[in-house]
């Protein structure tokens, strides 16, 4: 095993291999706060990239209720029960990672999904937890709460699938950190799949190849931001590229919301993969639950995202969110304008940071009729 620098963690942990990052690496942000499950993510991405033969259980992208919500069932719950109690509410963790509690003579501590794992995609939905009984009122956390977790490959720095895989067929493109299988060396030992723990890695039972979500690359070569991203309803969602912690530009949307206001987190960083897909927490969910979920930050990002209205700079980043389909490299507030650029410096799109609204007069002059509502 090679020392590699996890800088989610806050220090070094063991990886098969040595550490080398991408030029530039991929990221998204997710607002879960804005997520419906309106599933036309699911469904953009599942007409796009897996409408064929032996991929009909495929969904690279997929959105779960939280917290009895999973797909494949129950992906999360068993990979937390083998790594154990964790604690992670300290800025450096310091529990033991996926490939560090890995069994002898195993990479990654993981597990195979049975097959019927796979049969229901949508189980949990709208299912909520906790009780209201007679005479209760709502509170802020809730004591009744779900929320909706939109999920694909996370594209990691130190991806499980590519550190389990025993032909080395998987592999992270250097010029944008974007995780890929060469399916012409690939012959079908579900490895990764077992070794991911986020199970966003499948096995074709048609071609005996894996296969897995490829970012949109062929999109995102041409500046424009995924399919699931462009497509989404809610605009919950920012595709981009972002860098770590000590090369941060406060000017990059991607930086400034991770590394700067700190309100989006990965989810599961104790499983040491340093993911890339980023989730603004939920505010009305109880926080342990959260902290399990997404690490120490929880707290600060949750009152940072509160406090919104109070900061042009936050505000502006998050109304570029489902702005553009391209890909926004750098941004400013200007005024009350959010306005985004592309690669070349080129203004991309330039967003009110309030929607303009009309007050108009009871009684109309010029028609002479009041305006009232009528039911």
């Amino acid at each position: 095993m090679a020392k590699v620098f996890n800088w989610q963690l806050g220090r070094e942990m063991d990886y098969p291999y040595e550490g080398t990052r991408p030029k530039r690496q991929f990221a998204m942000v997710f607002d879960t706060n804005k997520c419906i499950a309106c599933q036309t993510c699911t469904v953009a991405c599942k007409t796009t990239w897996t409408p064929g033969r032996g991929q009909e259980y495929m969904y690279w992208n997929n959105v779960e209720t939280k917290p009895y919500g999973y797909y494949p069932l129950g992906w999360d719950v068993n990979i937390l029960e083998k790594l154990g109690v964790q604690d992670q509410s300290k800025p450096v963790y310091a529990g033991k990672t996926l490939f560090e509690a890995a069994p002898p003579g195993e990479p990654v501590l993981g597990y195979l999904p049975d097959d019927a794992d796979y049969a229901n995609p949508n189980v949990g939905e709208d299912d909520s937890t906790g009780l209201m009984p007679q005479g209760a009122y709502l509170t802020m956390p809730h004591m009744q709460w779900m929320f909706y977790l939109a999920r694909i490959c996370n594209h990691c720095t130190y991806p499980a699938c590519l550190g389990s895989c025993p032909r080395q067929v998987i592999y992270k493109r250097p010029e944008d950190g974007i995780v890929l299988i060469d399916q012409t060396r690939c012959r079908g030992y579900r490895e990764c799949v077992k070794g991911c723990p986020y199970k966003k890695v499948y096995f074709n039972p048609i071609t005996r190849v894996s296969e897995k979500c490829i970012g949109c690359y062929p999109a995102v070569e041409g500046g424009r931001q995924s399919q699931c991203t462009v497509t989404c309803i809610g605009k919950i969602r920012l595709n981009g590229f972002i860098t770590t912690p000590d090369r941060a530009d406060e000017h990059n949307p991607m930086d400034y919301l991770v590394h700067v206001a700190k309100v989006a987190l990965p989810l599961y960083p104790q499983f040491g993969l340093e993911p890339n897909v980023y989730y603004i927490p939920p505010i009305h969910v109880p926080p342990p639950y959260l902290i399990q979920m997404f690490g120490h930050g929880v707290p600060q990002a949750i009152e940072t995202y509160k406090r919104v209205r109070d900061d042009k700079r936050l505000l502006g980043a998050l109304m570029l969110f489902g702005s553009t389909p391209e890909i926004l490299h750098r941004f400013r507030v200007s005024g009350d304008h959010a306005i985004g650029y592309d690669e070349k410096g080129g203004e991309a799109i330039r967003v009110p940071l309030t929607e303009p609204f009309q007050i108009r007069a009871f009684f109309d002059e010029a028609r002479k009729v009041y305006r009232h509502n009528v039911t």
